[in-house]
């Protein structure tokens, strides 16, 4: 956290900043955890009472008593010094065994020193000593901080006893024998009954980097595997620093991870985000750019390692840049070290100064504001071609004329976008003389765009006669010096295709181009019914509430059966429903279970899980025949003892750069017999235990796999996984499916894929959608599902996420893409990819904000997921029965009669797609 003001420091139970202004404020709260602190005597104003020195001495000095030199280094308070210290071992120490508890967290906030003949600085450390009648004793480092003599340093750590030991002390050790070790005050705070933990933040300096722009040369910092040097100016004073007086390097690099890093244990805290900042540059022969990359190594108290990566810029030898990133640790930190690693060996790291600081809560944007939308209007000039070529021009030295011949009627994806509409001209615009994938058609449509609105993209097009396939064509939106994909579609005969896309502008332009471009130079191709308007989402939306009714609810009946009485007419009955059994799922890590608000969150909102990494082959063997099951072991418990179903993701990723390089170094037949202990190793360890697998992830994407092993490879995974776990539902899972945006996973060649592995003999149980979705649109989304739904498999969307830096924006997105989903009758389950800032591969797609504040999207959310639960009350009729109509899933049924009230829990089943009708028989 940086140096402490003399004297003070202050302990806030509130996750949220604390300004300055509010120190009156702050010394209340301060005061508020210190009643919370289970060391006793923690300021030392009853000398050594409850403490207990180490094979060594203690006195208690007062700010009043000292030698002048003591007084130039003594803080306001009264301090301990403990001398004659034969031993590092040696020091201060408390039994805590009555006043801790297993399971929960700890936080350590205490201001140290150390005086004596000491050259350099020194090492103090706070340690717990865990004893165990009959077994070995042990030991568990909380943190540690380095002191310089005169000076006083804050020291911070997080802990958790994961049992309970017969015997808790808790002590300060670490100095070189004969250096005395002085301590102004010890804080140990439990979790706070709100499950917040008691933070120790500096008045004086929010970085929690020590000497971060290198003023005190290289104190605080060291190389990671490399060395590391101190600079004014480099290359005869070309290279200067830009902040302070010095800047770092890393150099002598011989790996990509090689750079400086510091020690940060103690003063990074769980459940708080924190911004890193760094300037940054790079310095080496013939590399003139390269990413520079910051990440976290953490050790847990348990021995568990892992590896946050906080974030990366592309550096340059030519100029210092600016590298940002955020990062949250889920739980407690026996250790952790910041560095920076990422270019080639070879490649020095030069840093300029570098930050690390609690992250301030950024307010939401507001809800975007659109005047006259106009809903459903084509903003494209003489689309109908009837005025010729009046509003297009060339985009590069091509040729435009117009043709006849084209389709009379909108392409389908429009067609259930806007409805019934007027017939199209049948005229085309024909480009020709291309010399250039990009030259096509174009038109400027700047002031035609609103921001925010999301644009459907449709048209019909079609290769000139005589030209060979295949070839794509694709609908380009240029928005200033970017472009932005509009639909794209893959063409390999003389017939007229459809292309459906969408997009939609943040940030407002300058310019804005739409073209059409996309197939070989010299080819040619026609353009007929070119339509962008903007969607109505929410005539959709009520369009859908009412398909979800008609597939999702069902009529249902509850017979009352009373020993007491013969009938129950006009009994009152209060119907709730608790939960709706439609999976909603969500992608869960190993670490989010470290966070006991992730877990709360997840645990009422979601009803499966999917492991994000830890069932993937390079995370159980990254190294050949060196294992790793144990993050997904613990997943696994969690789902299980919660009741939770689980997918399983994914047994093999066709995508070769998802593939470990010890695997791509096999030959064939090794690579044969790899898979095949892949396959055995996975499915027997979690034979039925998993109700879904994805076999091969991505096969419309990459080819690993058969490439390497022959067709029928992925056919053979198929088969054998189904040998091994009968139980488990085989998935195909590919994304950019439903989206337009992509020829190479388009329904249709989805479609072909599934058919050609059942043709070999693969039983392919269900069609994975990932749904990594930009923009989307209900019509083309429920296009591609139609498609889909034509195979007669059931349909999931395994991997859901949105995204956008406006919540509100976010959060219709979202809408869309549930209520797209959980209308149509092919789709049997929604998966997010998370829901937790900072712990999903998108930016901009979280529900919930890195320190568990609920967001516009999980708002949104939350009221999808309220909606979808039934209610219903009136009185029983003569037949003793109440009838209503409502989704599957779990209900509590109230019962009111005169002299009571029974409250009783009834479930709807699932049932075929035929039987709208259930009873159920309510026994009293």
């Amino acid at each position: 956290m940086g140096k402490m003001s003399a004297g003070f420091f202050r302990v806030f139970k509130d996750h949220r900043k604390l300004h300055k202004s509010q120190k009156s404020k702050d010394f209340n709260i301060a005061n508020s955890s210190l009643m919370s602190n289970i060391i006793q005597n923690h300021d030392f104003s009853n000398g050594l009472h409850s403490w207990y020195t180490n094979c060594c001495d203690g006195i208690v000095i007062s700010p009043e008593v000292g030698t002048s030199n003591e007084q130039a280094r003594k803080p306001c308070n009264r301090y301990a010094s403990i001398a004659n210290r034969k031993e590092s071992w040696q020091g201060l120490e408390q039994d805590i065994t009555s006043r801790v508890s297993s399971g929960l967290s700890y936080t350590l906030c205490a201001r140290v020193g150390v005086s004596g003949h000491l050259q350099g600085r020194a090492d103090v450390i706070a340690t717990l000593k865990l004893e165990y009648c009959g077994l070995e004793t042990k030991y568990m480092s909380i943190t540690r901080t380095s002191v310089s003599n005169g000076r006083w340093e804050k020291l911070e750590g997080t802990f958790v006893l994961s049992d309970k030991p017969d015997r808790v002390v808790f002590y300060l050790e670490g100095p070189a024998p004969g250096v005395n070790l002085l301590i102004e005050s010890v804080v140990v705070s439990c979790a706070n009954s709100d499950g917040t933990i008691g933070i120790c933040i500096s008045d004086e300096d929010e970085n929690i980097i020590s000497n971060p722009k290198f003023d005190d040369g290289l104190n605080n910092w060291s190389g990671r595997g490399c060395k590391i040097a101190i600079h004014d100016s480099m290359r005869d004073g070309k290279i200067l620093p830009v902040s302070g007086k010095f800047f770092a390097s890393a150099t002598h690099r011989t790996q990509n991870w090689n750079g400086i890093q510091q020690d940060i244990s103690g003063r990074v805290h769980r459940k708080l985000a924190y911004n890193v900042t760094a300037i940054v540059r790079i310095f080496g022969d013939n590399v003139t750019n390269a990413d520079v990359r910051a990440t976290l190594w953490v050790q847990t108290p348990d021995s568990r390692e892992h590896y946050i990566a906080i974030a990366k810029v592309n550096a340059t030898d030519k100029e210092w840049v600016q590298l940002q990133g955020k990062f949250l640790l889920n739980g407690s930190q026996s250790k952790a070290v910041i560095y920076l690693e990422g270019p080639p060996p070879g490649v020095d790291i030069l840093v300029d100064s570098f930050v690390v600081k609690h992250a301030e809560k950024i307010p939401p944007s507001p809800p975007p504001v659109i005047e006259d939308a106009d809903y459903g209007v084509n903003i494209i000039t003489n689309s109908n071609l009837r005025d010729g070529t009046n509003g297009w021009f060339p985009l590069g030295n091509c040729v435009l004329r117009i043709a006849t011949g084209s389709p009379h009627v909108l392409p389908p994806a429009a067609r259930d976008t806007l409805g019934p509409h007027e017939p199209l001209s049948g005229h085309s615009i024909h480009a020709t003389n291309r010399t250039q994938t990009w030259m096509g058609p174009a038109q400027i449509i700047t002031d035609k765009i609103k921001l925010y609105l999301t644009y459907q993209v449709s048209a019909w097009v079609r290769l000139s006669h005589g030209a060979t396939g295949p070839q794509n064509v694709n609908v380009a939106i240029g928005v200033d010096s970017q472009w932005v994909n509009g639909g794209q579609v893959e063409i390999n005969d003389d017939r007229w295709h459809e292309i459906s896309g969408s997009f939609r502008i943040e940030k407002q332009p300058g310019k804005v181009m739409v073209y059409v471009q996309g197939p070989a130079p010299g080819i040619g191709f026609m353009v007929a019914g070119f339509q962008i308007f903007a969607v109505d989402r929410r005539t959709r939306f009520r369009q859908l509430k009412q398909q979800t009714d008609k597939i999702r609810k069902r009529d249902i009946t509850l017979k009352f059966s009373s020993s007491h009485s013969s009938s129950m007419r006009g009994t009152m009955v209060k119907i709730k429903q608790i939960q709706n059994s439609f999976p909603i799922g969500s992608c869960i890590s190993r670490t989010n279970l470290d966070n006991e608000d992730f877990v709360a969150f997840f645990l009422k909102n979601f009803n499966w899980a999917v492991f994000g990494n830890e069932l993937k082959w390079y995370w159980t063997e990254p190294q050949h025949g060196n294992f790793n099951y144990r993050d997904a072991d613990e997943l696994l418990k969690f789902c299980d003892d919660n009741g939770i179903p689980v997918r399983g993701h994914c047994i093999f990723w066709e995508v070769e750069d998802t593939v470990q390089n010890w695997i791509k170094s096999l030959g064939r037949n090794d690579l044969v017999m790899a898979v095949e202990n892949r396959l055995n190793g996975l499915l027997s360890r979690y034979k039925g235990k998993m109700k879904h697998h994805d076999v091969n992830n991505e096969m419309l994407h990459g080819s690993f796999y058969q490439d390497r092993l022959g067709k029928d490879a992925r056919a053979n995974m198929f088969k054998t996984a189904n040998q091994l776990d009968p139980s488990a539902m085989l998935f195909v899972n590919d994304y950019h499916v439903e989206d337009g945006c992509d020829t190479r996973s388009s329904p249709e060649k989805y479609i072909e894929q599934i058919l050609d592995l059942g043709e070999q003999g693969a039983p392919v149980g269900g069609i994975g959608i990932q749904g990594h979705i930009e923009c989307p649109v209900g019509g083309i989304v429920c296009a591609a599902l139609n498609k889909l739904g034509i195979v007669g498999l059931p349909i999931w969307f395994t991997e859901l996420d949105v995204s956008s830096a406006n919540e509100y924006v976010r959060a219709d997105d979202l809408e869309v893409m549930m209520r797209e989903a959980f209308a149509h009758p092919g789709v049997e389950g929604i998966m997010l990819w998370g829901f937790w800032e900072l712990f999903m591969s998108r930016d901009n797609s979280h529900l919930v904000n890195a320190e568990g504040d609920v967001n516009e999207a999980g708002i949104r959310f939350l009221e999808l997921k309220k909606e979808w639960l039934s209610s219903a009350h009136g009185h029983v009729n003569e037949k003793s029965e109440f009838a209503f109509r409502g989704f599957e899933g779990t209900y509590e049924v109230e019962i009111v009669t005169f002299c009571e009230k029974i409250v009783k829990t009834f479930v709807v089943e699932k049932g075929d797609a035929d039987a709208s009708e259930v009873m159920v028989l309510i026994e009293l």
